[in-house]
């Protein structure tokens, strides 16, 4: 599908313009139905749809495991995704009168409220790494965000192991990204309790949640954390490596498990 726009954009520089070529995102909406329920509209790249909507339900809550789904119909001409699971959910219905604006990129929709974060599973992975290693993975995902440097208009999320990046995804906002490396994971039975997050946006409370509700024991970011996200780390184990750039970074919380 294609995820980009060419237009013509007069551009101004001091006291001179001239007409211009730039490229755009195309925002696609992407509407998830869960048996036959009408769930939520997403605004996104328009690629990896299937991994978008299941990664969006298990970290909202409406599903728990790959076992849980029974079929998984994806439209992209019609922009849709319809998810049956094996059984009914009873509290699906609950999840619906909790709705929340969040701070993403397009003020998306999110199910849970802050306090669910308290629910998760404390995260109690061993791994360590080094300032060093973690300085590395920023740069290779750098390098990977081709569209990013051709638009301005991407955030990049990726999952790495102890031997780099194993997986990258890209869309208009970071919770999208998430959400699709989530759904990738869920779907093919990744381990995801010695892995690394990367982002290149603000780890916000919500993003947190995600990490969280993942069991991913450390989450990397460009920019830097909401001071309720860190609060929220320390209380069910996430390390927060943020504002990694230029040669350095900050730890925000559960310092223990980087090494050096």
């Amino acid at each position: 599908m294609k995820v980009i726009e060419n237009v013509r954009v007069k551009r101004y520089r001091e006291d001179s313009s001239e007409e211009v070529e730039v490229s755009l995102i195309i925002e696609t909406p992407l509407t998830v139905y869960l048996n036959g329920k009408e769930v939520v509209t997403l605004l996104c790249l328009g690629d990896q749809m299937k991994e978008l909507a299941v990664g969006f339900l298990a970290s909202e809550g409406f599903i728990e495991r790959s076992s849980d789904i029974k079929t998984i119909k994806v439209d992209e001409g019609k922009g849709t995704a319809e998810v049956e699971t094996v059984s009914e959910n009873p509290l699906v219905a609950g999840l619906f009168e909790k709705r929340t604006i969040t701070s993403g990129c397009g003020k998306g929709s999110t199910f849970y409220n802050v306090m669910d974060a308290f629910k998760c599973r404390k995260v109690l992975s061993e791994i360590k790494v080094t300032p060093a290693y973690l300085l590395g993975l920023m740069k290779n995902l750098h390098e990977l965000s081709g569209l990013y440097r051709e638009t301005h208009g991407a955030h990049n999320v990726a999952l790495a192991d102890l031997n780099g990046i194993i997986i990258f995804r890209e869309d208009i906002g970071r919770h999208n990204a998430v959400d699709k490396i989530h759904g990738y994971s869920l779907l093919n039975g990744i381990d995801l309790s010695d892995k690394i997050l990367i982002t290149t946006g603000r780890v916000s409370s919500e993003i947190l949640i995600k990490t969280g509700k993942m069991g991913i024991p450390i989450i990397l970011s460009r920019s830097v954390p909401t001071a309720l996200a860190v609060s929220i780390a320390g209380e069910i184990g996430i390390t927060i490596a943020g504002f990694a750039r230029g040669g350095s970074l900050s730890i925000y919380s559960h310092g223990e498990r980087i090494e050096g």
